[in-house]
C-alpha cells in the first residue's frame, strides 16, 4: 500500500485575542498521495493559507496549532524540533507564497539566495549550484538568466518575482509543493506556462502538489481531487468531476453559480447572499446557515460528514443537481 505523501488528520489551529479564542483551521484533515495535486478553494478568510502555514509549522504565537496530525510520509511534523522542520522545509517541502517578497531578501542578488537554498541542503560546488540556479529560472521563463542571476529584487517586475519564487521552491526537488495562489500577478499566457510546468513536474517525479486558490477554472484545469473551505472547515472534497460537476453542498454550488464563464453576456453576476461571518461570532451549528436557501432548524446542529464514493460533504441538506464548470 502506498503511503499519502501528506495526511493531515483533525488539524486546529487557534489564535487567542483579547475577544477570545479565533479557530481558524477547524478539524480539517485530508490527504495527498504521490503525484498527485490537491486544490484548496474558497473565499478570503475560509482558512486555505492558516492550514497551509500550520502544515509547514509557521504558526507563531498568539497563533498555535492546538491539535491534530500532519503526516508527512508517515511521520508526524508535528513532533519534529524546530532544527529538524528547517531540515524539511526548502528541501523536502517546499512552499510557494502569494507575495514574492515573503521568500526573497531584498538585500541580496538572485544567484546568491538561489545557490543559499541549494547549499542549506546539498552538498555541491558552486558551479554546479550555479547551474541548477540557471535551469530553474529557465524553466519558469524568465529570459537571459545569466543576467537575471545577477541581478536584485528590486529590478524584477512583481510578476518575474514571483517567478523567481517559484524557481526556488523547485531547486531542491521537493516531494510536496504548496502553493498559495502564486499565479496570482502573472498574466495569464505565463500562468498557463507555469500550470504546465507543476503538472509535468507531478507525473514526472511523482511530487504532490497542493494549490490554494479562489480560481475554480484553474482548480478545473490543475488539480485531481479538490477541497472546498469555509469558516476554517472543509465542507466538501472529492475528485474534481466529483466536486465541480456535481457539488452538493450549497456554498459549493454558490462558488460555481458566481463565475462568470456560467452567465450569458449583459446577465447580473449570481451572488453568495450576506459574507463570511466572524470566526469570534460564528452562528450556532452549520457557519454557512445564515446565507443559506436550504437552511432549516436542523442546521442549528452541528453537522455531519456524509460520504458516498469518496465525494464527502458537511451538510444537512446536500444537493443532488449536477452543476457544470468551465475547464479553462
Amino acid at each position: 500500500m502506498t503511503i499519502a505523501t501528506l495526511e493531515v488528520q483533525n488539524l486546529q489551529t487557534e489564535f487567542a485575542s483579547r475577544a477570545g479564542t479565533v479557530r481558524a483551521v477547524n478539524n480539517v484533515s485530508f490527504s495527498v498521495q504521490p503525484g498527485q495535486i490537491m486544490g484548496l478553494v474558497g473565499e478570503s478568510g475560509s482558512g486555505k493559507s492558516m492550514t497551509a502555514y500550520s502544515i509547514m509549522g509557521l504558526i507563531e504565537p498568539p497563533g498555535k496549532v492546538a491539535a491534530g496530525k500532519v503526516l508527512f510520509r508517515g511521520q508526524d511534523l508535528r513532533s519534529l524540533s524546530a532544527e529538524a522542520m528547517r531540515q524539511i522545509r526548502g528541501n523536502r517541502i517546499a512552499m510557494i507564497f502569494q507575495d514574492p517578497m515573503m521568500t526573497l531578501n531584498p538585500v541580496l542578488r538572485i544567484d546568491t539566495q538561489m545557490m543559499e537554498t541549494i547549499f542549506a541542503h546539498q552538498q555541491v560546488s558552486r558551479e554546479k549550484a550555479r547551474d541548477m540556479a540557471r535551469a530553474a529560472l529557465v524553466k519558469v521563463g524568465i529570459p537571459s538568466p545569466d543576467e537575471r542571476l545577477l541581478s536584485y529584487p528590486h529590478q524584477f517586475s512583481g510578476g518575474m518575482r514571483q517567478r523567481v519564487a517559484i524557481a526556488i521552491a523547485l531547486l531542491n526537488e521537493p516531494e510536496l509543493i504548496i502553493c498559495d495562489e502564486p499565479t496570482t500577478a502573472l498574466d495569464v499566457t505565463m500562468q498557463g506556462q507555469i500550470l504546465y510546468e507543476m503538472q509535468k513536474l507531478c507525473r514526472e517525479s511523482g511530487t504532490a502538489l497542493i494549490w490554494i486558490t479562489h480560481d475554480l477554472s484553474v482548480v478545473a484545469g490543475l488539480a485531481d481531487t479538490v477541497a472546498v473551505m469555509y469558516a476554517g472547515k472543509i465542507v466538501e472534497s472529492g475528485s474534481v468531476q466529483q466536486v465541480l460537476e456535481q457539488a452538493r453542498h450549497p456554498y459549493t454550488h454558490g462558488l460555481i453559480a458566481s463565475s462568470p464563464s456560467r452567465n450569458l453576456h449583459g446577465q447580473s453576476l449570481r451572488q453568495i447572499p450576506g459574507s463570511t461571518p466572524s470566526l469570534l461570532n460564528l452562528p450556532q451549528g452549520c457557519a454557512f446557515r445564515l446565507r443559506c436557501e436550504r437552511a432549516s432548524a436542523v442546521c442549528e446542529q452541528e453537522p455531519v460528514t456524509e460520504n458516498l464514493q469518496g465525494h464527502s460533504v458537511l451538510c444537512f441538506h446536500p444537493m443532488h443537481a449536477v452543476t457544470e464548470v468551465t475547464h479553462d
